[in-house]
């Protein structure tokens, strides 16, 4: 790692919890590889403290932050301007400070799309089926519409959580050319009719995730020619991976996700690229 300098230009991310996050050893890495002067730190942020975090940044000319949960809607207020994508998904995951002036984005849908493109998958004219639809999730719709996804069906569950995936669904509709609709998650048999008629189909819920054993997904409703996609990447492979790999679909988790998120957020601070395949090697592959 560069050696910190009174010219150091500091990066960080905030939210809570945190100390789990790959990002400052990626972006750690990613400085020193291009010789950058720039230090990437993780701060403990909670919802009660962002109006803080973003007088802090300004006040302390931090050059930029990445969001995670719970901040990624909450942070909206404090900003001077966001990006379109972020219209649409109401998400911020990167900050830009321009001298004193904090333009929030979010980059989880190109970290996505980009995982996409890497495995082979181009989601421009494709029909898509989407669980779930907060955090990441909404940035993973927004991005995929504004790329020129054909029809995305969103399946989220008869929750609180239920109207803000429609209005997310109506700003889709209103700001791209993409199709969007939602559907209620415990209607199985109409998931299984939408399943038949995808192109790709992404799990966004937590089902899953950690020591969970659980999918939404029937294996038989899984098609050699349907790409299966999961946002978990721990464990590495969900039951719904597990059974597309059985099938012998197409699949894939959310870590390569995380790693071009960060590169697109890397580049948005720096103006260079990450050196993406040293990353992969050394951080993302065993």
């Amino acid at each position: 790692m560069n050696n910190i300098t009174g010219k150091t230009d500091l990066v960080c991310l905030l939210g809570s919890p945190v100390r789990h996050s790959l990002s400052p050893a990626m972006h750690n890495m990613a400085f020193s590889e291009t010789g950058l002067d720039y230090c990437y730190l993780a701060f403990d942020i909670k919802k009660d403290g962002i109006e803080e975090a973003m007088k802090a940044m300004r006040l302390l000319n931090i050059r930029g932050a990445n969001l995670t949960m719970p901040l990624k809607n909450v942070v909206l207020p404090y900003l001077d301007e966001i990006s379109q994508v972020s219209k649409l998904s109401l998400s911020v995951n990167t900050i830009i400070n321009e001298n004193g002036r904090l333009i929030g984005t979010t980059t989880d849908g190109k970290g996505f799309t980009g995982s996409l493109l890497f495995k082979g998958f181009d989601i421009k004219g494709k029909n898509v089926v989407i669980l779930g639809a907060g955090g990441a999730a909404s940035a993973v719709i927004a991005e995929m519409a504004h790329e020129g996804a054909k029809e995305i069906s969103i399946f989220q569950r008869k929750s609180q959580t239920f109207e803000k995936a429609l209005a997310l669904s109506n700003r889709v509709n209103e700001g791209t050319a993409c199709k969007s609709s939602v559907f209620d998650l415990s209607d199985e048999k109409f998931l299984s009719e939408e399943i038949k008629k995808s192109d790709i189909l992404i799990n966004a819920t937590n089902v899953g995730m950690g020591d969970d054993p659980g999918t939404l997904i029937k294996k038989e409703d899984i098609r050699k020619d349907l790409f299966c996609a999961d946002l978990i990447y721990s464990p590495e492979k969900t039951t719904f991976l597990k059974d597309a790999e059985s099938i012998g679909a197409p699949f894939m988790n959310g870590k390569l996700m995380l790693l071009f998120q960060g590169a697109e957020s890397f580049f948005l601070w720096t103006g260079r690229k990450m050196p993406v395949d040293i990353i992969r090697e050394r951080l993302f592959e065993d």
